[in-house]
């Protein structure tokens, strides 16, 4: 009697409660082998607030228990927190997974869509598989997730899967605890799943295999995990240049999709943190150095650039496109000039039949739609996004706040807002040009459904200063709720300060294309001082005009002659006829008329201007026919050989720092006239913008006593300017953060608004409490 007290005693119970991407990444069938193995009795259940235990065991088992679960989860979970207290044991005989249930409080996070994993790839390929060449293969480790929830907790109830009842065979996986499909909600084989469909541009049924339609050089519309692709064979010169053409898409890269690694490395140098990426679950498109003399028609795929821009197939269906020959697709994504990510059949048919020779259909709906994340792997050796989504959405990011939750809405280019929840902000994908109605509504529709995926309503709305943009008019409109307008630039700075968790003031170097300043001018090349709560601005590049606003930003030969003008005076002119033969000349006497005039004029500090104004004047971009043109061709065309800066100079105006590089044109133009390459005087041009921003932070510093400085703004997806810059401020003594987690340019600025709101929302009821 006195044993069996004492072998009670023993026993230890634990009510556990986990937080974070625990739903849907094999959570519970992890937990359960662990249980199995080592003797734990109770059980685990999903919840709408995360993922419940009541375990019991012998003290040392439990504790091994404990301390294996939290320290080795399955790998695409993410524990962001836990809760443990000890209870009374309930004399468990086994350990069960019990159904799913719903709590009042919502707090688990959904997983993004996840690639293909090695084990569904290979079932795919084998010709004895049940599933053998089934698109729609997944597990717990891999496929669609964020693209066909509609609801918390993640049960295919609540996903686009519904329609789909599970055969006997897929229905006993799900059920088993210890198969790796375990309630893998997608579940599915070819007698109960969705399925593919191949249609003519007339919607007729076409029986030839999809491969050998490439192969002729057809452009198929190819539905995917968030939207349709348009496809084409990558080496065929006529059908990539008739994708451009049926696209009216001039010169913007074209992603494309390799068979797998082997063939990537045959068109790009791959370094061994680039291989990560691209075979990673997130399966973004990355952008690294083409090789040359390549088999590919470059100047159609990727013009005026030295990269290419390359994904892995990531689902299925996308292995299936590919053969022994056919080993690289252009693989873009399916939309009209700048409106939104096609994601349905029907629309699909009838936007896209003027683009597309056949369509290749699925039916399992896509509830979000979702494009293709692309990052680069910078020289830095550090990761950095252009565009956050598939993969990475709605992944949230940890910030030092926990106020009550934020909508901010962003900007109005490469649109992204951001809802706040207990210390993690959630980036919403990529909307695009919300100037475009449908990507507006699409944007207004995205709102909706994560304040329900969250389980929050937002009291609060940050937006733009700008009072113009889209964003800031929807804000507006929004009743009973607070809004705080917020620079973009200080937003710009707070966004690299939250991902690299900095508290306390900071300098920030701000450098992009458009922002409404305090002062209703455009600014774009900023020192500021200030932290979450309050910025001030130090200093910016001079101030030149900007006659006709964003017809400047389209036109960099209206950029040079501007700051010709303003360095060399009259002579520009005869100048600019010279340098820039396309020049209307019409438009030409007017700006000079109205220069001469003293036209009041809206100011700009814009950096992304001033590199406009100097790839026009080498000749290298005179018209951006997409956003950042001329910057991105300038810097692919510098010779990093090249030595040497030219003259800037700091002026102090009223306690306010003035670059003025002015002082660089005359000897710009005269290493043009004695026939140093167009190269290597791109090359000097950063290297002075190195110089000159390395000597006005230096002089910040003096001022404010700060010698940590973070660098955001979309310049900083310039890789010589990134790296040189820091590795000069580096040796001039600084701390320098830049941003991994969210694109430095605009898709990035909402997780800026969103922290500042945050932190002025908690400050101002804290004084008032």
């Amino acid at each position: 009697m006195e044993g069996a007290r004492q072998e009670a005693s023993s026993v230890l119970a634990y009510e556990m409660k986990i937080f974070g991407i625990v739903q849907g990444v094999g959570f519970r069938p992890h937990v359960f082998r662990l249980a199995v193995e080592l003797g734990i009795r109770g059980w685990i259940l999903n919840s709408s607030a995360g993922v419940f235990l009541e375990v019991e065991a012998e003290e040392e088992s439990l504790r091994e228990f404990t301390r294996r679960l939290l320290a080795e989860p399955p790998p695409l979970a993410l524990i962001r927190d836990y809760q443990i207290r000890e209870i009374e044991a309930q004399g468990f005989s086994d350990f069960q997974i019990r159904e799913s249930e719903s709590q009042e409080e919502l707090l688990v996070m959904v997983s993004p869509d996840i690639a293909v994993c090695h084990d569904c790839r290979r079932e795919v390929m084998d010709t004895a598989d049940r599933r053998y060449a089934y698109p729609f293969i997944n597990c717990t480790n891999c496929g669609p997730r964020f693209t066909i929830i509609k609801d918390l907790p993640y049960d295919r109830a609540k996903t686009t899967m519904a329609e789909f009842p599970m055969c006997p065979e897929c229905d006993r996986e799900y059920h088993n605890p210890l198969h790796r499909r375990f309630h893998a909600q997608p579940n599915a084989c070819p007698l109960c799943g969705p399925h593919i469909s191949m249609l003519d541009s007339s919607g007729n049924k076409v029986e030839q295999g999809v491969v050998e339609l490439l192969k002729k050089g057809c452009i198929l519309a190819v539905k995917g995990l968030g939207g349709f692709h348009l496809a084409v064979d990558a080496r065929n010169r006529e059908a990539v240049s008739c994708l451009r053409q049926r696209k009216h898409r001039d010169a913007k890269p074209f992603a494309l999709m390799a068979r797998d690694l082997e063939t990537a490395r045959k068109y790009c140098h791959i370094s061994q943190l680039e291989e990560q990426h691209l075979t990673s679950g997130r399966a973004p498109i990355v952008v690294m150095e083409s090789r040359t003399e390549l088999d590919l028609p470059q100047d159609l795929i990727h013009p005026g650039l030295n990269t290419l821009g390359i994904m892995l197939p990531y689902t299925p269906l996308h292995y299936l496109l590919f053969d022994d020959e056919l080993e690289l697709l252009v693989m873009t994504s399916a939309n009209i000039s700048d409106e939104p990510l096609i994601y349905e059949n029907e629309t699909a048919q009838k936007k896209l039949a003027g683009i597309a020779d056949y369509f290749l259909l699925h039916n399992r709906d896509i509830f979000n739609p979702c494009d293709d994340s692309v990052m680069r792997v910078t020289a830095l050796n550090t990761p950095q996004l252009f565009r956050r989504a598939r993969g990475y959405v709605p992944l949230g990011i940890r910030i030092p706040s926990s106020s009550s939750p934020v909508l901010a809405v962003g900007g109005e280019m490469k649109n992204t807002f951001c809802i706040t929840r207990q210390g993690e902000a959630y980036l919403s994908q990529h909307w695009g040009d919300l100037n475009h109605y449908l990507n507006f509504r699409n944007f207004q529709d995205g709102i909706e459904r994560f304040k329900n995926m969250l389980a929050v309503e937002p009291q609060v709305i940050a937006h733009d200063l700008h009072p113009n943009y889209q964003t800031t008019c929807w804000a507006r409109e929004q009743e009973h709720m607070e809004k705080i307008a917020i620079q973009h630039h200080w937003a710009h700075m707070a966004s690299a300060m939250a991902e690299n968790q900095l508290q306390g003031e900071v300098l920030g170097l701000i450098c992009d294309g458009t922002g409404w300043g305090t002062d209703g001018a455009v600014w774009g090349g900023e020192i500021l001082q200030g932290d979450y709560r309050q910025f001030s601005r130090l200093g910016h590049l001079q101030y030149l005009p900007l006659p006709g606003g964003d017809l400047t930003a389209r036109r960099p030969y209206r950029m040079a002659l501007l700051y010709l003008l303003a360095a060399i005076g009259e002579k520009a002119a005869a100048l600019s006829r010279d340098l820039i033969p396309a020049f209307p000349e019409e438009e030409r006497e007017l700006m000079l008329q109205r220069w001469q005039k003293g036209t009041r004029e809206l100011q700009t500090s814009s950096c992304g201007r001033l590199f406009d104004a100097v790839a026009a004047v080498l000749g290298i971009c005179i018209v951006n026919r997409y956003e950042g043109q001329a910057a991105i061709e300038l810097e692919a065309r510098a010779d990093y050989t090249q030595r040497g800066s030219y003259s800037y100079a700091l002026n102090d105006e009223n306690g306010m720092l003035i670059m003025n590089l002015l002082p660089m044109w005359p000897e710009l133009l005269a290493d043009r006239k004695k026939g140093i390459s167009v190269g290597g005087i791109a090359q000097k041009f950063h290297l002075t913008l190195v110089d000159v921003f390395t000597a006005a932070l230096d002089r910040s510093r003096e001022k404010s006593g700060l010698s940590r400085v973070v660098l955001s703004g979309g310049a900083f997806h310039n890789q010589i300017l990134l790296f040189k810059l820091s590795e000069a401020l580096k040796k001039a003594g600084f701390e320098v953060y830049h941003q991994q987690q969210v694109p430095p340019g605009d898709g990035g600025i909402a997780l800026g608004q969103a922290i500042i709101a945050s932190e002025v929302k908690a400050n101002v009821s804290g004084s008032t409490g």
